[in-house]
């Protein structure tokens, strides 16, 4: 019998369940620090919090897959998200219609983020210009917008349905951890089960293969980077509905951190070529998870980067060992 049981944890593949036993090691300790960490409301407010950068993350794992990075996305939030609700103010008087305006500003807020993203895909694909060197120029380019539009000020929103709408659950679940649940089922089907998921991987490990068996390379990267786009308005869409204004210098800021943390402390190794949708939601969790228990303990939030970092580095460098 212990032979057999040996024999089962040799086979038994840790590197895929690694940060699925990280989070319930992680969520046991988090417990027995503190007792109000298994609050309905605080495991809520866990998942509310990182539901924003976990969508814009779920994207972010397939611009990773593909070989590349997007630093511009926290930059692009606060720009697609002041646009979206400008949109929204200025059609509100013309329709007379609140539910028609609203649904005007979200649509220009998912479309300007798409058209972003298209941007970044093309400088990179068409520009051969380095993904990391285009997306820092954007990053500033897209967040100095986002300050000259807003005065370096707020964009406050006219309809309070759109206020309302980011504060709404769905079950009881808020609406924005049903969004990021419901499109990382969607994206996981996309990544594992579709022709374009082979592709991406195949991109992503071995460019040069992916060549020599037709693949269309930069139509691959370019719909990695738009559907980043994408769902980096959704994220701005709920967040800024939340508040129902955006802050052009604060909105966004450091979400390329988190959703690359998320992306990395979820197994998506930084070489590109394999990835998991799910992993990446544990990764943002788990990062969710650690802030609140600094909170918790009375941790300076000031200290909140450093652990982020530690966690990051940490990582990938379990990551180089077992490749």
């Amino acid at each position: 019998m212990s032979n057999a049981i040996t024999a089962n944890l040799k086979k038994f593949n840790y590197e895929k369940y690694a940060s699925l036993i990280a989070l319930v090691v992680l969520f046991i300790i988090s417990s027995i620090l503190s007792p109000y960490f298994l609050q309905v409301q605080n495991l809520l407010n866990i998942l509310r919090q990182v539901s924003y950068t976990g969508i814009i993350a779920l994207g972010m794992t397939f611009v990773i897959i593909s070989g590349g990075i997007d630093l511009s996305v926290g930059s692009v939030a606060a720009f697609v998200g002041a646009v979206g609700i400008l949109t929204l103010n200025f059609f509100l008087p013309i329709v007379g219609n609140e539910y028609l305006a609203v649904t005007i500003g979200i649509a220009a807020t998912l479309l300007l983020g798409s058209l972003c993203g298209a941007l970044n895909g093309f400088l990179i694909t068409r520009g051969k210009i380095a993904p990391f060197i285009v997306t820092l120029g954007t990053m500033a380019i897209f967040r100095s917008l986002s300050l000259f539009i807003g005065n370096a000020g707020e964009v406050r929103s006219d309809s309070n349905l759109f206020g309302n709408f980011g504060m709404n659950s769905i079950l009881f679940v808020p609406v924005p951890v049903f969004v990021m649940l419901v499109l990382a089922a969607v994206l996981s089907v996309v990544l594992n089960q579709t022709r374009y998921g082979r592709y991406l991987c195949a991109v992503g490990s071995n460019t040069r293969v992916a060549i020599y068996a037709a693949v269309n390379v930069d139509r691959i990267k370019s719909l990695a980077y738009i559907l980043t786009g994408f769902v980096v308005g959704i994220s701005a869409t709920l967040l800024s509905s939340r508040f129902n204004a955006v802050s052009t210098s604060n909105m966004g800021m450091f979400f390329e951190l988190d959703a690359i943390a998320a992306v990395i402390i979820g197994g998506t190794p930084m070489t590109g070529g394999r990835g998991t949708i799910w992993g990446t939601i544990i990764g943002a969790i788990i990062l969710g998870i650690i802030n609140n228990m600094l909170n918790m303990l009375g941790v300076s939030p000031y200290l909140q980067g450093t652990v982020k970092g530690i966690v990051i580095i940490g990582a990938v460098y379990i990551q180089r060992q077992r490749a």
